[in-house]
């Protein structure tokens, strides 16, 4: 099911501006009725989740946690059974309060002990199955900053699994997150159309792969939260997946990313953490999202790429006096 946005073609690829939402006050509750914009509650998601009726959901946006002991997982780990049969219920829970359009989107990484890695995508791929959904996309988001590994190569990436019931009901906005062509000007070499422009004038699809900036100590949108969504992550799964007035839930909410990308674009939200600062911090977050204050990176916004001397190894400056610098490092200089 394919819901143009109806925006005119000039505006498409300019969506921070044309599908945001316009501010204005906002109450946030904190449990949850059809009537709000917005409900945050601390607590586990297994205690809020049936607060939610069925065909309430039309779209799930999470990070769960990884078992690696973090806070927000109550501090302690848990054995890789455990693990799985703990998110079997949250998954349980969020499918069947799932609209038959609708879609859930599950990011997960890695779970590392004793330097083996242990991919939890893959681990949690027949839970879903089990509840009867079915894999359309295996996305890689791809990031460049994280910490560094001796012994294996760093990790760079996390995936994305989204999953909508058996069929051809559910909701794709492909127009909505279209991204620029990369060749705009290529034209057909032969045939009917032959002389013509073969891009597609919205743009590409954006593909299974996102590069996307992750939040680390110097992003515009760091909060106190250690594993944070960036908010145009969310956006692009809200726009493509979701139509304005829809319900998106996040079962791990963590600071709120996804109840912000929710509200930026005219959709309800719903979603819980055990960790009272995280609810307190994202109640703070939309609030200021619905005043217009709130500072994120935007949409399309090209990935920073440094320049300076300080990109230019010293070792080329010093030791090598005499040596050409190549054509990169002439431009990072």
């Amino acid at each position: 099911m394919n819901h143009g946005n109806g925006l005119p073609s000039s505006l498409r690829l300019d969506l921070d501006s044309s599908q945001r939402r316009k501010p204005h006050p906002l109450a946030v509750a904190s449990h949850y009725t059809i009537k709000n914009d917005v409900t945050l509650q601390v607590g586990p998601c297994e205690l809020f989740l049936p607060e939610i009726p069925k065909n309430h959901l039309q779209l799930v946006v999470t990070s769960p946690p990884y078992n690696i002991g973090k806070r927000y997982e109550r501090g302690r780990k848990l054995t890789i059974e455990q693990y799985v049969d703990e998110q079997r219920t949250a998954i349980k829970l969020c499918a069947e309060r799932l609209r038959p359009e609708g879609s859930i989107c599950w990011q997960i990484g890695n779970h590392v002990t004793d330097n083996e890695v242990v991919p939890i995508d893959v681990m949690l791929y027949p839970v879903f199955r089990e509840v009867g959904l079915v894999l359309r996309n295996r996305i890689i988001w791809h990031f460049e900053h994280g910490l560094h590994c001796g012994r294996r190569l760093s990790g760079r990436y996390e995936t994305i699994m989204w999953f909508t019931w058996p069929g051809q009901r559910y909701v794709f906005n492909l127009d909505a997150i279209r991204v620029p062509q990369k060749y705009p000007g290529k034209k057909y070499f032969k045939g009917p159309k032959a002389g013509q422009y073969s891009a597609n004038p919205l743009g590409k699809n954006p593909g299974d792969v996102w590069v996307i900036p992750n939040v680390k100590h110097n992003h515009v949108e760091k909060t106190n939260h250690p594993c944070q969504f960036p908010v145009e992550l969310v956006e692009r799964l809200v726009l493509a997946l979701s139509n304005p007035g829809d319900l998106v839930l996040d079962p791990y909410i963590g600071s709120g990313s996804t109840a912000v990308a929710a509200l930026l674009h005219n959709r309800r939200s719903a979603g819980a953490d055990i960790v009272p600062e995280y609810i307190d911090r994202a109640k703070e977050r939309v609030q200021m999202a619905a005043e217009g204050t709130l500072r994120t990176r935007p949409m399309h916004r090209p990935v920073y790429k440094p320049q300076g001397s300080i990109t230019v190894a010293p070792w080329h400056k010093s030791n090598q006096p005499d040596l050409p610098l190549t054509p990169v490092e002439t431009l990072n200089d």
